[in-house]
């Protein structure tokens, strides 16, 4: 069952209660006209049901999700998949700040650029790993504070990814992979780069094939590159910080 809903001019309060209910009643597809900067939408929502937005959704898209897609034709506001638990968010556009912020599970893969801060504190846990997968360039602090998953930057299919300072500051788990690498200056505190091993290429591989799927791109122009990973130096990056020998 289909369910479209018009949100010109919705508050989203009244937005996100029509969208619970039309889950509640069996919809599986719900499709949202002229959206404009509503919020929460799909926050906390479980089941299968895939929500096409048209238009520029509000901060937080998916906060708490687990198990529906959004499928954004438009651009998004800041922190779409905020502590997301499982399920996708696919934007064709760009994004603002703190997308992916604590994300715990599932997937977001964003067709251009995003904003400072993506993926801060994202986080795994036996067999759930989040991943980003970002098609344009990202802002600063990439990855802060990340204790696990996978931030996959790719660039445009013609042009490599810029990124800005302070890549990984404070990672202590899961890893920032980036086509062509990045200069060490831009590396935070408590990082490291090396290139991917081939091993690790095969284990990006699908979601590279993923996204370019999602915008139809072609992924070999992709695939045949040089990628390199942003990781921990260090369990604990911050330990001199806090403890002192006497």
């Amino acid at each position: 069952m289909v369910v479209r809903i018009d949100a010109r001019g919705m508050h989203y309060t009244p937005l996100n209660r029509a969208i619970r209910e039309a889950v509640a009643s069996g919809a599986t597809e719900i499709v949202l006209d002229n959206v404009m900067g509503q919020r929460f939408i799909a926050d906390g929502l479980r089941g299968d049901v895939t929500i096409t937005i048209h238009g520029v959704p509000g901060g937080d898209l998916g906060m708490f999700m687990s198990g529906p897609t959004c499928i954004v034709h438009g651009n998004c506001e800041h922190a779409p998949g905020n502590t997301m638990d499982a399920g996708q968010i696919i934007i064709h556009g760009s994004a603002g700040d703190a997308v992916a912020h604590s994300m715990r599970g599932g997937k977001i893969f964003v067709r251009d650029n995003i904003g400072y801060r993506g993926g801060i504190h994202m986080k795994q846990y036996l067999e759930k790993r989040p991943i980003l997968v970002i098609g344009g360039s990202a802002r600063a602090f990439l990855g802060e504070y990340m204790a696990g998953g996978l931030i996959l930057v790719l660039g445009k299919e013609d042009d490599r990814p810029r990124i800005d300072r302070g890549i990984g500051s404070g990672i202590h788990g899961g890893m920032i992979v980036i086509r062509g690498g990045i200069d060490e200056e831009n590396l935070g505190v408590g990082a490291m780069m090396s290139e991917l091993s081939p091993g690790e290429m095969s284990g990006i591989e699908p979601f590279v094939r993923e996204f370019s799927g999602n915008f139809g791109l072609d992924p070999d122009t992709f695939l045949n590159d040089r990628y390199f990973r942003v990781s921990p130096a260090s369990a604990r990056p911050f330990a001199s910080k806090y403890t002192w020998e006497v």
